[in-house]
């Protein structure tokens, strides 16, 4: 049981970098590292909602 919650908690943030790989991207270079902060912080919100998106995109909810 404990291996099952371990792979479901590292899947969901793999998921969460995932989501977050664009804005990294974006801004890794040429951005200072507090704008880099900002950027993520900003986008935190919709990068841990990755599963519910999954989820409305499999079954065409939306």
């Amino acid at each position: 049981m404990r291996a099952l919650i371990a792979l479901i908690v590292i899947v969901y943030l793999v998921g969460v970098g995932v989501a977050l790989s664009p804005t990294i991207q974006a801004k890794w270079s040429s951005a200072s590292a507090a704008e880099l902060a900002s950027s993520v912080t900003q986008a935190l919100p919709n990068a841990v909602a990755w599963p519910a998106r999954a989820f409305h995109s499999v079954t065409d909810h939306g």
